[in-house]
């Protein structure tokens, strides 16, 4: 489609509404004291590591050891609080499998048992956002229902804006979404966004249905939801058919139940807001086959000098 001017996004947090337009670009505060990684560890299949211990990891920032002082493998009652997020492009291209991508959408939420609640984003020329407490789920199901495909497809707005909203949240945060194409009608490019997932510590599982793109822009598609999914330490699922999406979205369930939960006081105390580099590797000789996913990273907090 055509891209269209600058676009209104509508959000209504929490059933309050407000306007963010294109001269609103979300923006972070960076103020951390734990820092905080959610790590997925797969096997060469895809399948999920679970049982490792605090033991078998280690951190490295900017090339110095640090100490683990939080540790949770998995258990909800152990793990911080679970918020999800989860986006789902309601614009008009959509027309032909809004049906199936709603019926996925549904199953998935309803198996969210353990997640603290989940917030909807559904977009099309505009972006509309609700959070919803486990209690709230009924109403959940029949907003995502309720929704019919319209209009153009404002992803990079929609990412930014829950991203924006995520940050006030504490805890594990995770963003799943599902699109059919690229992006139409967004007030900020995708570069923008890209800084917006870098400074955010929201992990993001794409599902992209691209069947209807031209071969072209399939690629490029495909690769914009690759280059979101990796920087954030998530995954990029690209299914052959609306039929298939019960599937991706059981193997994302899988890893959330699988996540393992890493804290620690960083050594360099600096509140200069600078990035830092993050490795974390695992130290069991027998797991030289398995991949570890996580961010590459964060921004150090940020204090002026003299202020306190």
């Amino acid at each position: 489609m055509a891209r269209s001017g600058s676009t209104g996004l509508l959000i209504l947090a929490a059933f309050t509404s407000t306007i963010v337009t294109a001269q609103q670009t979300p923006t972070f505060r960076a103020a951390v004291d734990l820092v905080n990684f959610g790590v997925t560890v797969v096997d060469r299949q895809g399948k999920p590591v679970t049982g490792l211990k605090a033991q078998d990891f280690e951190i490295v920032e900017n090339g110095k050891k640090q100490s683990l002082k939080y540790f949770a493998a998995g258990n909800p009652d152990e793990a911080p609080p679970l918020h999800i997020g989860l986006l789902l492009d309601t614009s008009g291209s959509m027309a032909d499998d809004l049906k199936d991508a709603r019926t996925a959408a549904v199953k998935f939420v309803n198996a969210l048992d353990t997640a603290a609640d989940v917030t909807l984003v559904d977009f099309d020329t505009e972006v509309r956002v609700a959070r919803f407490q486990q209690a709230d789920y009924p109403r959940l199901v029949e907003r995502i229902r309720g929704r019919r495909a319209d209009g153009w497809t404002a992803l990079y707005d929609a990412i930014g804006v829950y991203l924006n909203g995520a940050q006030t949240l504490e805890g594990q945060k995770v963003l799943v979404l599902y699109t059919d194409g690229g992006d139409t009608t967004s007030s900020i490019t995708f570069s923008e966004m890209l800084d917006l997932c870098k400074a955010s510590d929201v992990t993001v599982y794409a599902v992209g249905y691209m069947e209807h793109q031209s071969s072209s822009g399939r690629m490029q598609q495909r690769s914009e939801l690759d280059r979101v999914a990796a920087l954030t330490g998530g995954q990029a699922y690209f299914p052959g058919g609306p039929k298939d999406l019960d599937g991706v979205f059981d193997k994302i369930a899988q890893e959330l139940a699988a996540r393992y939960s890493l804290g620690y006081l960083s050594t360099d105390t600096r509140k200069d807001g600078t990035w830092r580099n993050v490795e974390i590797k695992l130290l069991r000789s027998d797991l030289k086959n398995v991949r570890l996913r996580t961010r590459s990273g964060y921004f150090a907090p940020y204090q002026e000098k003299g202020s306190r």
